[in-house]
């Protein structure tokens, strides 16, 4: 197994405070004698009307951390992608976020080539305070 992200825990409490139920940790996906995993799967139930449903996620939590941002950044987006392919066939309903501290995505996230990628792939976000460990934006 890889190490954990420096943020895993404070990601996961965050989504409990937010209302969520960690159903994996991590939440492997296996597909043709290959197995990968993303950090966190979670769900939350929310009322849709009369009827009560449930949303269900997964969750990659990346430090960006390091000197080398623009590396973490490239593998980062590629880990998302096949996470996400995955899901599409393994469990649909189930959406990937890649979770970020809030002073990196104002920082790195907003710069023209990674908003040009990250739209591009269409990549959800769930942007956290890592002091208060609170969730302060979805972007979806």
């Amino acid at each position: 197994m890889s190490r954990r992200d420096t943020y895993h825990d404070t990601v996961k409490r965050a989504l409990i405070k937010d209302g969520w139920t960690i159903s994996h940790d991590p939440l492997r996906l296996s597909y043709e004698g290959a197995t990968v995993s993303t950090d966190l799967g979670a769900e939350k139930a929310f009322a849709d009307g009369e009827r009560i449903a449930v949303e269900i996620i997964a969750v990659e939590v990346k430090d960006f951390d390091s000197d080398q941002i623009m590396s973490e950044f490239e593998k980062a987006l590629g880990q998302y992608n096949l996470y996400r392919t995955l899901l599409k066939l393994l469990d649909p309903a189930r959406v990937i976020f890649l979770a970020v501290k809030k002073d990196v995505f104002e920082k790195f996230f907003q710069r023209p080539i990674i908003q040009v990628a990250t739209s591009e792939d269409k990549v959800r976000f769930l942007v956290f305070d890592e002091v208060r460990e609170e969730v302060v934006q979805w972007i979806k």
